[in-house]
């Protein structure tokens, strides 16, 4: 099995745009209310998948709950989303308990598509899962202990392990957190902690200040790994949620090579500025096609949006602008 290629979503940059990364014009591209249950649809993985894309997306029900589910579409705009949620089964463990799910990502590595998400067990941690078809679900131990979150696995071993990016956290709305990676040999024992990326000072970058997270499975080019990252600031209206990006070292993730200074996408548009949590762009998941990169995100925790740019651009954009 391998994972399939097809057309990502794309919509070419506006001519009056000046921006590294642009919106899509119809954005947001899935609403709250697109599945009769659900109170807010956002922070959701996709893939491509056979002839076209398949998801796990995070939907909240009206009871706010919170649970992943699956999905599909043909063009990665349009989506058919499941109406029950995704059912686990025993992958390398019988521990399968989850108080909620949210915040996916996904990735195909070597023979099957890994699911990551903030598990509830006892306070929020990193849950494992695997499929083949999105149609069976396999849920495997915890990375880790609570509490932690953006749980987000790199698309190839590194050095001969999966490798993990994570944020240790708090029980709560975390005030704080830095980037670490993690490495397993089997997918079930973690280790080998180290620390990636810190917050910045307030006075040299204050979009990215209170706390950071990774967010879609980092990009290999040639360069090194691109991730895309989320940051925050604590502001007197509470956290703004921005998006940024930084290039890792193919060999050594733990070497920041570029960490872009200015942001690369923030709330401004009513979808991100007003929902459930104002003031949120939330990056989960990014499709590539050549140099076209497309980042699927939530905004304002209710529902989701696309934002294109050009990989060579902005490597470009964070060596010339970097922290």
């Amino acid at each position: 099995m391998t994972a399939q290629s097809v057309m990502i979503p794309w919509q070419d940059r506006p001519e009056d745009c000046n921006d590294i990364m642009w919106r899509f014009s119809e954005n947001p591209i899935i609403n709250r209310y697109a599945i009769p249950t659900s109170n807010s649809i956002f922070n959701s993985a996709v893939i491509p998948f056979e002839d076209g894309f398949a998801g796990v997306f995070r939907c909240d029900n009206k009871a706010v709950q919170m649970n992943i589910f699956a999905g599909f579409s043909k063009d990665g705009i349009n989506w058919d989303i499941n109406h029950d949620p995704i059912e686990m089964q025993a992958g390398n463990t019988e521990m399968i308990e989850s108080d909620y799910k949210y915040d996916p990502r996904v990735t195909f590595i070597e023979d099957r598509y890994w699911i990551t998400w903030c598990n509830g067990y006892n306070g929020p941690t990193i849950g494992i899962g695997y499929t083949f078809d999105f149609k069976e679900f396999f849920q495997c131990e915890n990375a880790f202990l609570p509490f932690n979150r953006n749980g987000v696995l790199f698309p190839e071993k590194i050095n001969g392990k999966y490798a993990m990016l994570s944020r240790p956290s708090d029980n709560g709305h975390t005030p704080f957190g830095d980037i670490y990676i993690s490495y397993s040999p089997d997918m079930k024992y973690w280790g080998e902690h180290r620390c990636v990326m810190k917050v910045t000072p307030f006075e040299d970058s204050a979009w990215q200040c209170t706390k950071i997270g990774g967010g879609p499975v980092p990009i290999k080019t040639e360069e090194g790994w691109l991730l895309f990252y989320h940051g925050v600031i604590n502001t007197c209206r509470g956290f703004r949620y921005s998006m940024g990006a930084a290039l890792l070292d193919l060999e050594d993730p733990t070497k920041v090579l570029y960490r872009t200074k200015p942001y690369l996408l923030a709330p401004a548009e009513l979808y991100e500025l007003t929902g459930d949590v104002p003031n949120v762009v939330f990056p989960c998941a990014a499709l590539t096609e050549g140099d076209k990169v497309t980042v699927y995100y939530g905004a304002a925790d209710t529902v989701v949006a696309i934002a294109f740019g050009y990989i060579s651009e902005i490597i470009d954009f964070m060596k010339k602008n970097s922290i």
